[in-house]
This record gives C-alpha cells, structure tokens and sequence, in this order.
C-alpha cells in the first residue's frame, strides 16, 4: 500500500528533528540564555494549550515565540549566531516539554500539530538563519526589515494551512478545496496575531533584549483567553441545542441516539459537499433539532420514522418543528431548514437536502438489520428521481464507504 500523505509528512518531521538535534549536540547550543528564554515561551505556550476539534491555532503563544525564536537576528543589538538546527531543536524540546502535563491527563500526543510546528519552523529558519549569517540581510534596515519579517511569517502562514488541508484530507477523506477554504479563511484571524506577534517579539528582543518577550506575550495570551471564554459560550449553545433536541427521545418520540447520529452523519456529508464551516454548524443545528415538531403530535409516528409518512404529513411535522426552532432563539437560518427538510429537492437549500436523505438512511438502515445499511443506500438511490437530491445520495455513499475503511483500518468511524 502507497503511504498516506500524514505518515510523509509525520517520516519527514522526524528525519528534521533528528538531524538538527544531532547537528546541534555535535555544535553545541550557541547564545544559550537567549535559546533558554525562548524555550521557556514555547514551553508555557504549550502549557496553555486548548484541545479541540475546531480550534485552527491550539497554542498561539508557542506557534508566535517559535516563529520569531526562527527569524531573531539580533539580542539588544548584538548579532546572534544560532543556526536553523538549534531553531528546531530547541522548539520541539519545549514543545514536547510542555505537552507532558496534556499526556498525563490523557490528551494523548498530538504528532500532527508537533510535525506541522517542525516544518514551518525549520521553514522559516532555513529561509532566513543562512542569509542572515552571512549578512544578505545587513541593509534591510528599519521598516525594510519589519517588511521582510512579515512578508517571511505570512509566507510561512499560508504553507502551513495548506498543510494542515492536506494532512486533514489525507486523514479524513475530506475535499481538499474546501479544507484548504477552510484552512486559508481562519489565517486573517488567529493566523494574522500569531504572525503580528512573532514579527514584533523578533524585532521587540533585537533592539531592547529578552524583556520584550513577556511585555508582547501578554496581548497573546488575553486574546486566548477571551477566545477561551467565546469557545465556551458556544459549547453551552451546542449543549442546550443537544438537549433541547433529546426532548423527543425522553418523548419516546424518535429512538434514542437519532439526533445525534443524524447531526454526526449529516456534518460528513456536508463536509463532502464542500460546505464551509459556518454552514456546517447550522447543518448540525439543523440536524440536532429536525423531529422536534413531532413533540405536536397526539400520536406518536412508530418509531419516529417520518419517512415513511405521506408527503403532506411530513410538512406538516417540518412546519411544527420550525416554529418551535424559532421560539428557542436559534438561528433563524435553523428554522428555515427544519421548515424545508420535507419540500421537494429542487426547491431545498442544500442544508435541508442533506437532512432529508440522511435521515431517511437513519430510519431505513435502523429498521433493514444486518443488511439494512446497503438496502436503504439503494433505496434512497432509486428514489432519487422525485425523493432524494441525487448528489446527496452520492456523497452519502461516499462518506459511507470512507467509514467502512476507516473501521476496517482503525477500528472506528472516520466521520
């Protein structure tokens, strides 16, 4: 089997790693109390490291002290004289130093954001260490300067979310288009203050020395944490919709677990379509909340299957269940969506398309047994003539089968 392009990328951030420790051990570690300060910054950027599946920039603060560590060319106007070796080597012992209290507490080594960190890095050293050396860049004085290191950092910025899209197809099976979309629209945010930040640190410690460090980490570190703050709002959002959405299990409405395998599968699949991340958020929304209108029936549908209801029934249930969404204060957008999911394909938004088909497989798979998976792909195929947005269909098997290898590879579900 051809090696995936992760465990490329993973073999060549290892082949760097060891040979700049090995270029550094047999040189020795030059300007060591300047290399000390910049491992304790990556070190407690690490520490201050925030998991999540959705996060572009888990450790800001590390990312921005091992890229400006990588273009420092000068310590309160002493020129420095360490090498793009001692750059990678001292910025992944810091990093995996300050990853050990997140292994201890279970959160497991994260390889692809280390592997990621030695490649921009040793990037971005190689780019600027060398010439610096040799004084190419002993004219770029003053703004020229300042110009040169963000224009270096911004070019380092954009390889690396290409990257990352890259590595994220390669693990998930996900688009590479509307990844890498994904990846370059998160570059202006986070990207934008870790770059600003690297630039200034470096030309902050050039002309005033290492107490620049601390003095420009601290508006890092209070955008994080307000960052912190605005991730757990929306945690709580996510959580109230989540239960809100189980009202109808606890009903004994729908069976229990529908949502939430309809909200997880219909996310992989508007992820197929190339559906931005915005998007996919409403789609989950939508997708958490779409049987709530059967809390307004006397009698409850069997099994909450409402596919297999007449067509006029199944909008009348939509229509319920987007005026209960737009009484909760969410999104109007999530209303809209639940109110369509029974309209005719051609007339839907593709958020509603994808929720009408995937929860149709939902209830045609549960109710087929063993077997009951690949009968009810066959069945949304052939309705999809009048039913079933065809292209839906079709990135519904593709998702299907990705999840089948990933089961088949890694004992799991890729989606």
């Amino acid at each position: 089997m051809r090696p995936r392009l992760h465990t490329v990328v993973h073999l060549c951030a290892a082949v760097l790693a060891a040979g700049s420790l090995g270029s550094t051990l047999y040189n020795g570690v030059a300007e060591r109390g300047t290399a000390l300060a910049f491992g304790v910054l990556v070190t407690v950027g690490e520490l201050t490291r925030r998991s999540g599946t959705r996060i572009r920039e888990a450790a800001p603060l590390a990312a921005a002290g091992s890229l400006s560590y990588a273009l420092l060319g000068e310590t309160a106007g002493r020129p420095t004289h360490h090498g793009a070796a001692q750059v990678v080597t001292v910025v992944l012992a810091a990093s995996l130093l300050g990853s050990v209290p997140h292994v201890g507490r279970g959160g497991g080594p994260a390889l692809e954001p280390q592997a990621r960190r030695v490649l921009t890095v040793g990037f971005v050293a190689v780019c600027f260490q060398p010439l610096h050396g040799r004084g190419a860049f002993d004219d770029w004085e003053g703004p020229s300067h300042a110009l040169l290191l963000l224009a270096l950092l911004s070019l380092t910025a954009l390889c690396d979310a290409v990257l990352a899209a890259a590595l994220a197809h390669s693990r998930t099976g996900w688009p590479f288009l509307p990844t890498l979309r994904d990846e370059l629209r998160a570059v202006p945010g986070i990207g934008a203050a870790v770059v600003a930040t690297g630039a200034v640190m470096a030309l902050g410690v050039a002309v005033v020395g290492l107490w620049a460090l601390p003095v420009f980490s601290v508006p890092l570190l209070l955008a994080q944490l307000s960052y912190r703050r605005y991730a757990a709002v929306r945690a709580t959002y996510r959580q109230t919709i989540a239960s809100l959405a189980r009202a109808t299990e606890i009903a004994g409405y729908t069976p229990a677990g529908h949502a939430r395998r309809v909200a997880a599968l219909s996310q992989a699949v508007g992820r197929d379509l190339g559906l931005t991340e915005p998007e996919l958020t409403v789609l989950e929304y939508a997708a958490l909340m779409h049987d709530i209108g059967q809390l307004s029936l006397v009698d409850p549908v069997p099994a909450g299957a409402t596919a297999v209801l007449p067509v006029s029934e199944q909008r009348r249930i939509a229509l319920l269940g987007g005026a209960v969404v737009r009484q909760t204060g969410v999104d109007p957008r999530v209303a809209g969506i639940v109110e369509r999911q029974a309209d005719p394909h051609p007339e839907q938004p593709p958020a509603a398309r994808i929720v009408r088909v995937v929860n149709a497989y939902e209830e045609k798979s549960r109710e087929g047994g063993p077997g009951g998976a690949l009968a009810a792909l066959e069945e949304l195929r052939l309705a999809t003539a009048g039913e079933y947005a065809p292209e839906v269909v079709e990135a519904l098997a593709r998702v299907l089968s990705r999840n089948t290898e990933g089961e088949r590879a890694h004992g799991d579900r890729s989606w």
